[in-house]
């Protein structure tokens, strides 16, 4: 298997669709229509290999509704937003998550964006991502309960002023 990022739409999107909903509970739900409507919107979308791991960012620029991309532009005027970073089971301990991440912030630097967004689930919890969050240098900015009380998340960002 190759650990090459490439652009996700290189990816066949049946095998990106099935990595998603292997792990709908810590990001979302999509279907075949809204993950080709996120790849239009996004700002970057990187995969590695068929389905081992996929990122989706948007930027400040990005028509997207979501609401916690919303409270990150209600607040910065250049960002990069991390909708979803996944990788499939099979492919988990071996970094691409960091590789991703980190390629992610050179990219976000190159065109002057000064932070990276993102938010992680606090009700349902994901202990996992949060303390893969933190060892990357992002830090709580915010809180949100979503849904109607079905959902908390917590906002975090990580500065890029500085490296």
């Amino acid at each position: 298997m190759s650990d090459r990022i490439v652009a996700a739409e290189s990816v066949d999107p049946a095998v990106l669709l099935a990595l998603n909903t292997a792990n709908q509970t810590e990001t979302s739900e999509l279907d075949p229509d809204s993950l080709q409507d996120l790849l239009a919107v996004s700002w970057r979308a990187l995969a590695i290999g068929e389905g081992a791991a996929l990122l989706i960012a948007m930027d400040q620029d990005s028509a997207y509704a979501s609401p916690n991309f919303q409270w990150f532009k209600a607040r910065h005027d250049r960002f990069a937003y991390v909708d979803r970073i996944i990788v499939g089971e099979a492919a988990r301990g071996r970094g691409l998550a960091r590789r991703l991440y980190e390629h992610l912030f050179d990219l976000a630097r190159n065109e002057a964006h000064d932070r990276v967004g993102c938010e992680v689930n606090l009700n349902p919890p994901n202990p996992g991502s949060d303390a893969f969050h933190a060892k990357l240098g992002f830090k709580e900015v915010g809180q949100a309960v979503l849904y109607g009380g079905a959902k908390t998340v917590r906002y975090m960002e990580k500065p890029l002023s500085g490296g």
